[in-house]
């Protein structure tokens, strides 16, 4: 965990950013907005919500972090990134009102206020927004979500000490706000007295309000059962890879149910989840030889990235990965995950982020648990030595951060093996 969370939050506050969309004219209260906190897959479930809800002619805002190539995507409108010319205005904009500030903007607060702004502009009809960390603290907070998702409780910036679970879950509790529907995809009992304790009006848990009756493997997807609290939608195609991802669905379509305070209408889901497209996240990029790109940088992340190579890919030949990792992280147990050891080579990288763990330092860990490393000068010569060693039957998997994957998949792209869709 973080310093600041491992003390207890304290001097964490959202007084600056309340500050700054008071100047813009609080624009995070333009339109109702589904807030999403989680260790995983929250920026799975933006997607598959801002799907469902486009899906019934919205005009939906969706706010995401970090981006992988351009920080554009990290604000869009129905799936399309705002352009250049759009987030220099706004960001102008903003430039133009920090002399009215009692306190310079950070990074984060700039770009999540530009959303909000930019949202407003557009008069979307709703807005899905993604916690940046945890949730009480996060400069999303300053939003009032009608619906408040939870996806699960991980380990992530965490230092795994005492009742670690416990205090995560009270962090990322703090986005559900009077009034919510709160939507709770962690199914621990044991942390269901902090779920209880929040001013929702409403609790839907997953396995008992709503889920993922049935789970299984399609020619590029699953194909799914759901159950929400108002209807069942059966053999509901999903384009995306892993078993995890059924409950992401489930929590995604309960979100969606509650925005709407209905069910939805089948035909419409069935169109929502085929449509849906996840850069990064389990994105297979080549076939001969496998090429797969997968953001995960925690102990739960590589066991989902594992599981799901293992369902739907047989590999004949060789695996190699691709890994750059940030400090902080859990590289042994991410390395274990990932059968490091078992692999033909893994090529260390630095990942472009000043938190990132040397390539050096990581190629030594893999090496002191039985893997054969090599350090790499970059990302793209990383990809590139791996592919120039792999043959039609083997395997590349990219992994360890979304900054290693959005480095990686530039140069995929440049291969032609990405398209500019």
């Amino acid at each position: 965990m973080s310093p600041a969370i491992a003390g207890g939050v304290e001097g964490l506050k959202l007084d600056n950013m309340r500050e700054l969309c008071g100047v813009l004219g609080d624009p995070q209260r333009d339109q109702p907005t589904v807030h999403i906190t989680g260790t995983n897959g929250k920026g799975s479930v933006a997607r598959m919500v801002t799907a469902l809800l486009a899906a019934h002619d919205l005009p939906v805002g969706t706010y995401t972090s970090p981006h992988l190539e351009a920080i554009n995507e990290r604000v869009s409108r129905n799936g399309e990134p705002i352009t250049d010319a759009a987030l220099a205005a706004v960001l102008s904009d903003l430039a133009a009102l920090e002399p009215l500030l009692a306190h310079s903007p950070s990074y984060f607060e700039l770009l999540t206020a530009a959303a909000f702004r930019w949202f407003s502009d557009e008069a979307v009809a709703a807005a899905v927004v993604e916690v940046g960390l945890l949730g009480r603290w996060d400069a999303t907070n300053v939003v009032d979500g009608i619906v408040a998702v939870l996806t699960n409780v991980g380990r992530d910036h965490t230092d795994g000490q005492g009742d670690w679970r416990r205090r995560i879950a009270v962090e990322k509790v703090g986005i559900v706000k009077a009034g919510a529907t709160f939507v709770l995809g962690e199914t621990d009992p044991e942390l269901q007295d902090v779920f209880e304790a929040t001013p929702a009006a409403e609790l839907w848990r997953r396995d008992t309000d709503f889920g993922c009756i049935a789970n299984r493997l399609a020619v590029g997807g699953r194909m799914l059962d759901l159950r929400t609290p108002g209807a069942g939608y059966d053999d509901v195609f999903l384009a995306a890879h892993g078993a995890h991802q059924g409950d992401n669905a489930a929590i995604a379509l309960a979100a969606a149910e509650a925005f709407f305070g209905r069910p939805l209408d089948e035909a419409l889901v069935v169109e929502a989840f085929a449509a849906v497209r996840n850069p990064g996240r389990f994105e297979v990029v080549g076939r001969a030889p496998l090429i797969v790109l997968d953001g995960a940088h925690n102990p739960d992340g590589a066991r989902a990235l594992a599981d799901a190579l293992d369902e739907g890919f047989a590999i004949a030949g060789h695996q190699r990965l691709v890994l750059g990792v940030l400090a902080g992280r859990e590289p042994v147990e991410l390395l274990a995950h990932l059968g490091a050891e078992d692999a033909a080579e893994v090529f260390c990288c630095t990942p472009a982020s000043p938190r990132a763990l040397p390539a050096a330092d990581l190629a030594a860990i893999v090496t002191e648990h039985g893997g054969t490393a090599r350090v790499m000068p970059d990302v793209a010569a990383a990809v590139r030595a791996a592919l120039g060693e792999s043959s039609a039957e083997d395997a590349v998997v990219v992994t360890g951060s979304l900054y290693t994957v959005g480095a990686a998949r530039a140069a995929c792209r440049r291969l032609g093996l990405v398209s500019n869709g």
